[in-house]
């Protein structure tokens, strides 16, 4: 029988040969080859062009058109040694994704005469279009004007593809009236304040201290599968996920896949987008099989954050554009399989000062352990303070799928910080009195000394299922979904940190001007802040019934749901610390509630549609004509006059058919009804719950579940669908 998944099984079966992996050449012979580095701008630039560039990069000076001339000239001369026609400025629009319009270096003067050029005015500043993308309301069809601007801190780059090269500019995207309708503008603000309240604060140990830069070093995790058999699953190239699928009788039980052999084919994929990674300055470090069958992960060296965005979100490009050349689909969803791990992108978030000091790294002397104590409680007391809003960060329709389940981090967003460091704080805790002496701190400092650098060892244990963990010098925001662009949870992370340093310098100055000295006050608020926030402090299994009641009782929030979860983001908590440290204004919040509510309603209604059509083209064909066989097969022993202990079991299984069929095709018109029904409601966040609600946790399990039992009991050359150990397990 001739379908799209057993010819894909039958391609699989041919293939072994034309597997190759090259061996290459030093990964530093290539690295950054195709970036604009400063050293590569030192070569093409002159003097004052390339001072002026720098000047950008590190201390945010603006470039005016003028200069950006020079530089422009400079870039083409270089981009074209590399083969460039084209450029684009490429910026990421809050579809989660990101968007580039190409125009050439080609144009015509005044009389005719054919030249290549690139003015600081294209470099600088481009026009798309602002209403074909999302913009909550802030952008109507008939209001379509939107600017990207250039952002010097992220290297311009070179992407090839095919044959074509393309000179991409790193750039944020604002509306004509000048508000964010991107994931970069914010992360940029965020970085921002964040420097200018950890400088604030690092001053009372360092005066030399000018600048704190949040870093970030992300683990992506993805799933391959061939793409033969993904193209045979239109749940895949819809949703990015299957919305059907029977448990495979293996999973992921053995625990044999992780960190185990990576298979050749993989490899070969891997070595091939590493290469083309390296070559655009990502510096990708470390690879390997996850948890779940065909469940991988690659991880960078840590960078400056705005770089680290632009990176994860190049390679999510990359990846996927790679994985078609080895004939592979690189599944990115949350979770594309039901009952086996999903897939996050773990966010190991720090602070680094330009005096080389991580502000999150126990140091070797009580000063500088009094420094990491205090910045490690003042990021314990803003996720506790505004921990819906972390949620909010992370919250999208796939992630909803994956949070608390199979090894990912519950909904509950809590903090892990391991034993010691319990220790450490319940210490400062307790001590007697409500006032430091001079005496008390010192022998504190010491204690800290002492009981600190252990945790550098391996005395910090992990926790699968905190979302939010230290892991002996960062950490790590475990929640944040495998698709998203991790700029939007950094943003919101970076802004509550920084509020929360803010109202510390605050509360320790005031303690400063009554006559306390320096360490004392700030051992005071660090007691202070320990008492306020340690219920967000949760050392368990995240997993448990019981954390589930005890977080209730502590007051910690459960937004199980993305409709719920997104309120966060449009409450007078949120505008009051995005609007105040110019992050968000109170338009850019509600715009980005409405987009993403948006966005929720349009990702269900979409898997909504699938399974309908996948019911009523794929399923039930294929059921019924396996079901017609077994009725001409018993009708055929009846009519031989056999007894019926002959056919009894053939009709038990057409009985369970008939169920599942008739089970199947009529949820499937209650779906589509109940769809009609949540679409007249005009209210976007009653709609999104309506959506969640009477649609998705509704119909969408009850459906499956028939479906799944189909697939059990239909002859397999029926089946049009790959199977769960297809996918998971043919290479």
């Amino acid at each position: 029988m001739e379908s799209l998944r057993f010819n894909a099984i039958n391609h699989l079966s041919g293939l072994g040969k034309e597997i190759l992996v090259e061996g290459g050449g030093k990964i530093t012979g290539i690295f950054g080859e195709n970036v604009f580095t400063l050293k590569t701008a030192r070569e093409y630039l002159s003097d004052e062009a390339y001072k002026s560039l720098v000047a950008a990069i590190k201390t945010g000076k603006k470039i005016d058109r003028a200069m950006g001339n020079y530089i422009g000239t400079g870039l083409r001369h270089w981009a074209e040694t590399k083969g460039v026609t084209h450029f684009t400025h490429w910026f990421q629009p809050l579809n989660g994704a990101t968007a580039e319009k190409h125009d050439s270096f080609f144009t015509l003067k005044s009389d005719g005469t054919p030249i290549e050029e690139f003015d600081g005015e294209a470099l600088i500043q481009q026009e798309p279009d602002a209403s074909s993308l999302p913009s909550g309301g802030l952008r109507a069809t008939f209001e379509a004007r939107g600017y990207t601007a250039w952002d010097p801190t992220s290297p311009i780059f070179i992407m090839n593809i095919g044959d074509a090269n393309t000179l991409c500019i790193p750039t944020i995207f604002v509306s004509y009236t000048g508000e964010s309708l991107d994931s970069k503008t914010p992360l940029l603000r965020s970085l921002e304040a964040l420097n200018k309240a950890a400088v604030d604060v690092c001053n009372y140990f360092d005066k030399n201290i000018t600048k704190v830069t949040a870093t970030l070093g992300w683990e992506q995790e993805y799933f391959v599968v061939d793409a033969g058999l993904a193209n045979a699953r239109p749940d895949l190239l819809m949703t990015g996920r299957t919305v059907f699928g029977h448990a495979p009788a293996k999973g992921q039980e053995l625990e044999d896949h992780y960190f185990g052999s990576i298979p050749e084919r993989i490899y070969a994929f891997m070595k091939d987008f590493e290469d083309e990674a390296y070559r655009l300055g990502i510096p990708l470090r470390t690879r390997h099989n996850e948890t779940a069958p065909a469940q991988f992960e690659c991880a960078p060296i840590y960078e400056e954050a705005n770089l680290a965005v632009d990176h994860n979100i190049l390679l999510m490009d990359l990846m996927t554009r790679i994985g078609r050349r080895h004939n592979l689909s690189i599944l990115l969803h949350e979770k594309p399989f039901a009952g086996i791990n999903g897939s996050g992108k773990h966010n190991n978030w720090s602070m680094s000062t330009d005096t080389g000091v991580n502000l999150l790294a126990p140091g070797k002397t009580p000063k500088t352990n009094l420094m990491f104590l205090t910045f490690f409680v003042n990021v314990i007391k803003a996720v506790h303070d505004y921990s819906s809003l972390l949620r909010a960060s992370i919250t999208s329709a796939g992630n909803d799928y994956r949070l608390g389940a199979n090894e990912a981090p519950p909904a509950i967003i809590s903090v892990f910080i391991g034993r010691y460091l319990n220790q450490v704080l319940t210490e400062i805790k307790t001590r007697v009195g409500n006032n430091f002496t001079e005496q008390d701190e010192m022998l504190l400092k010491l204690d800290i000394h002492k009981n600190i650098p252990e945790l550098l060892v391996d005395n910090t244990d992990r926790n699968r299922t905190s979302p939010f963990a230290f892991t002996g010098n960062k950490f790590e925001f475990r929640a944040v979904g495998s698709t998203a662009n991790c700029g939007v949870p950094m943003a919101t992370l970076n802004a509550i940190v920084a509020k929360t340093l803010s109202e510390f310098k605050k509360e320790v100055d005031q303690l400063i001007e009554k006559g306390d000295k320096k360490e004392i006050a700030l051992m005071q608020v660090i007691r202070e802040y320990i008492t306020g926030s340690e219920k967000v402090l949760f050392e368990g299994d995240g997993y448990r019934e019981e954390w589930i009641k005890e977080a209730a009782k502590r007051g910690l929030p459960n937004f199980k749901t993305t409709p719920m979860a997104l309120d966060a983001l449009i409450t007078e908590q949120s505008k009051a610390l995005f609007g105040e440290l110019g992050i968000y204004n109170h338009t850019e919040l509600e715009a980005r509630h409405e987009i993403e509510l948006e966005k929720y309603i349009k990702k269900v209604q979409i898997e909504s549609r699938v399974m309908g059509e996948l019911c009523t083209s794929h399923i039930l064909p294929s059921a019924v004509k396996y079901q017609n066989i077994l009725i001409e097969n018993i009708k055929g022993l009846k009519d031989l006059g056999l007894p019926e202990s002959s056919y009894i079991n053939q009709m038990q299984i057409l009985s369970k058919i008939s169920e599942h069929i008739a089970q199947v095709a009529a949820g499937v018109e209650e779906m589509i009804e109940a769809r009609k029904v949540v679409n007249k409601i005009e209210n976007t966040r009653e709609r999104a719950i309506a959506y969640q609600s009477k649609v998705k946790d509704t119909f969408f399990q009850r459906i499956r579940y028939h479906v799944d039992k189909l697939e059990l009991l239909v002859d397999d050359q029926y089946w049009l669908l790959p199977k769960y150990h297809e996918m998971l397990y043919l290479r």
